[in-house]
């Protein structure tokens, strides 16, 4: 009788057996997962290359710097007390105040299935500068004020929409393209100052269309700095040096307004010759797509795994209730459906967006496990719990793609929950009956 058993209980066809199976397979699953991960990061990068061309023919993220006063100054260095050399400088001297209003209009433009945010910004500046004295020996220098002149940094140029006119004092210049020196910025226009050493206080302002990508950003040239932005682009991300003081998003945009001292700031108000880099403590917004679908793409293929783990354990709790045997072959067929759920989410999230690709990727995928499991049970009830275990699964990684931040803990609860119930289930199950690959 011991032998009889022992022929009919092979143990190839032990459970055991079979779920060591089974775990390989899952492991060997990895590959696919990897290489639809490994597909979308190169959609994603065409995505971000078609963005790239696109702000190349529109116009680039813009930082604007300025206006700044420029004013060439003839110095004596004395080397030695028989031994002078005379250089000439550029004396930049920053606004005693700049104020800067203005309104930016989002556009998002498409070029094929990938699309990219652009912007077209009418703003005005408005402030005033003051000479100083220049302090030591006034034998040493001497200014030329004759070839003073305005710059005004524009990161990009081919993004500037009209003629900009300066008026200054009560001087209208227009500009000239190209910044005279690149001292303080590489990219920008200039204005032939009309000053003389008795101007003392020079109030200007300019008006300035501007088209851009991406986002918009200001150095804080003034001794007091104020910027007060409005859109309406409902995702602005706020960010470089300074944070803005005061902001309101809402569904019909934003106003933000940034207050900024010279004190905040690393730079002096006025300086020679290429010292410092005002663009390096710009601040501003990005203009956020909100739906990057391939960035939750790729992250709802990392619980690729869990997908297949948890669908593996049903369908052997199922085997060992309903005392159906279901073939390893079948298991491979389950794990293929369950991988092709990704690459279907990918591809239709290009036409639909992400949510909507996730519903019709989730649906499909159910219904054709659930499907598949009713040929398999025979029975209404496996079936319901095999469809109804689908969509808490599918809905939990939903749920984990639009928490963020608490992603990582939901994550984790959730886990731990289906841990204890599969350990519940687990326990009314004898796991020592026989089963077959």
């Amino acid at each position: 009788m011991k032998d009889t058993d022992q022929n009919e209980i092979r143990w190839y066809e032990t459970m055991t057996f079979k779920m060591a199976l089974l775990g390989i397979m899952a492991i060997m699953f990895l590959v696919p997962l990897q290489l639809i991960q490994s597909m979308i990061a190169e959609r994603a990068e065409n995505s971000r290359l078609v963005q790239q061309q696109i702000s190349e023919e529109w116009g680039k993220k813009q930082i604007i710097t300025g206006p700044v006063l420029n004013i060439p100054v003839s110095r004596v260095n004395r080397l030695s007390d028989d031994k002078e050399e005379r250089e000439t400088l550029l004396w930049h001297i920053m606004p005693g105040e700049l104020n800067v209003s203005g309104l930016v209009e989002p556009r998002v433009r498409y070029k094929g299935i990938y699309e990219t945010v652009i912007y077209e910004a009418d703003m005005t500046f408005r402030g005033f500068f003051r000479i100083p004295e220049l302090t030591g020996d006034k034998s040493d220098y001497e200014i030329m004020w004759s070839e003073a002149y305005y710059t005004l940094g524009i990161s990009d140029n081919r993004g500037i929409k009209d003629s900009i006119s300066l008026l200054a004092g009560n001087a209208h210049i227009s500009a000239e393209p190209g910044a005279r020196d690149k001292d303080v910025f590489t990219s920008g226009v200039t204005f032939p100052a009309f000053i003389n050493k008795d101007s003392g206080r020079i109030p200007f302002s300019l008006d300035l269309g501007l088209k851009g990508s991406s986002g918009i950003f200001f150095s804080p040239v003034g001794k007091k700095t104020t910027v007060d932005l409005s859109s309406s682009w409902t995702a602005p991300s706020f960010t470089g040096n300074f944070l803005p003081d005061e902001r309101t998003v809402d569904d019909d945009g934003f106003e933000a307004k940034w207050n900024i001292t010279h004190l905040n700031r690393n730079f002096p108000l006025t300086w020679f010759g290429k010292i410092h880099d005002p663009e390096q403590e710009s601040f501003g917004f990005d203009m956020i797509l909100e739906v990057d679908h391939y960035r939750k793409a790729e992250r709802s293929a990392k619980y690729g795994l869990l997908f297949i783990a948890f669908t593996f354990l049903v369908l052997l709790f199922l085997e060992l209730s309903a005392n159906r045997k279901i073939h390893l072959f079948h298991y491979f067929l389950v794990s293929l459906s369950l991988v092709l759920f990704f690459s279907l989410l990918t591809s239709l999230s290009e036409h639909i967006g992400f949510s909507p690709a996730y519903i019709v990727s989730s649906v499909a995928t159910i219904g054709l496990l659930s499907a598949f499991s009713r040929s398999l049970f025979k029975k209404r009830k496996f079936v319901l719990i095999i469809s109804g275990m689908l969509t808490l699964l599918y809905a939990f990684i939903y749920i984990l793609l639009a928490l963020n931040e608490f992603a990582y803990l939901a994550g984790n609860i959730g886990l731990f929950v289906g841990l204890a119930v599969l350990m519940w289930m687990s326990s009314r199950m004898n796991l020592f009956g026989r089963s077959s690959i």
